[in-house]
């Protein structure tokens, strides 16, 4: 994996061109914790290593897909930093623990990372869940990927964090990005290959036309992305919601409070209506809404009959972050189950 050279991402006008993985899940069956099913094709099983050959010189591991100075005396797994828990199996946990600092996603251990872009993945920003380390490696394993996942922790302006004006099929109300002009984040870009990039894709729904998520190409200056290295990327990828977002009362995106227990109890005071779908409690709300995907669709209606959703700003992104340009589709495999 290349480092940040001269003409890196953060030197292209253009949004990436990977090519996209073409080959089909085995046994992407449907299943309680699918946010969107196992759409898309689902990759191929990738090498452990990051980059396209073992012992590239630019990668940011060794062949082993270690850091160089990440030593062994210090316990990097995600139980012991914290990290290991998947939303996607306690909706409660959502969006999960983000990590600290920048690092390299391997298996179950986050290692140090000295670059923080690499020219030859896509940048994706990471606005809820997929910024935990549990939450990735739980998706990527369900497709077999066990390539590292650079994570870079980057100074973002011009996006904050709204809410989903969807209910999605793992129990909670995720988050959504919405545009914030002047407003600073501290969030996390993650740099995938072609690979991972179809994954998160499918866990978005992006190749469903019932899909709750569109691929954006989000370019500077409107939004501005620091990874930390004095330089500005052209650009990132984020998930669009094909919804809208909740707004405060006012007509204005509200934003995510970073726990989904306040969020689903605040969201329960406020409507009868969907306390009789999903119950008076959090736990009541993520149990219900787990086991009927029907009921999580007509709870998204309510979002909207209520009158309790807006635009997040982002939609005019959308067409030219689509996978059809300026990357290819990914059809979904014919079996694949609705989000």
């Amino acid at each position: 994996m290349a480092g940040a050279a001269g003409a890196g991402a953060g030197d292209r006008a253009d949004a990436p061109r990977p090519k996209t993985a073409g080959a089909r899940p085995d046994g992407a069956g449907e299943r309680a914790g699918e946010e969107a099913g196992a759409s898309g094709a689902a990759p191929a099983r990738a090498r452990a290593t990051s980059a396209g050959t073992a012992g590239d010189a630019a990668a940011p591991g060794r062949a082993d897909g270690r850091a160089p100075d990440d030593g062994d005396a210090e316990d990097r797994t995600l139980d012991a930093l914290g990290l290991a828990g998947v939303p996607r199996e306690q909706p409660l946990l959502y969006p999960g623990a983000w990590p600290r600092e920048s690092g390299l996603l391997v298996g179950d251990r986050l290692l140090p990372l000295d670059l923080p872009v690499h020219e030859d993945r896509v940048p994706v920003l990471a606005i809820g869940s997929n910024a935990s380390p549990g939450q990735l490696r739980h998706k990527m394993a369900e497709f077999g990927i066990e390539s590292p996942i650079p994570m870079v922790r980057s100074r973002t302006t011009g996006v904050d964090i709204g809410v989903s004006a969807h209910v999605s099929r793992m129990g909670y109300v995720s988050a959504s990005p919405v545009r914030a002009p002047g407003a600073v984040r501290e969030l996390f870009v993650l740099w995938l290959d072609a690979e991972q990039l179809a994954v998160i894709d499918a866990s978005e729904g992006v190749p469903m036309a019932a899909g709750n998520f569109d691929r954006a190409w989000l370019p500077a200056p409107d939004v501005r992305v620091e990874p930390g290295d004095g330089t500005v990327l052209r650009g990132v990828y984020a998930y669009v919601n094909r919804h809208g977002v909740l707004h405060d009362g006012a007509g204005a995106p509200r934003r995510h409070p970073g726990e989904q227990r306040p969020l689903l109890t605040e969201l329960l005071r406020g409507s009868a209506r969907l306390r009789e779908l999903f119950g008076t409690t959090p736990e009541e709300f993520c149990a219900r809404a787990r086991a009927d995907r029907g009921l999580c669709e007509r709870g998204t209606r309510l979002f909207a009959e209520e009158r309790r959703v807006t635009a997040s700003g982002l939609e005019r992104y959308v067409d030219s972050g689509r996978t059809d340009e300026p990357l290819p589709p990914t059809p979904p495999p014919p079996t694949a189950p609705m989000p």
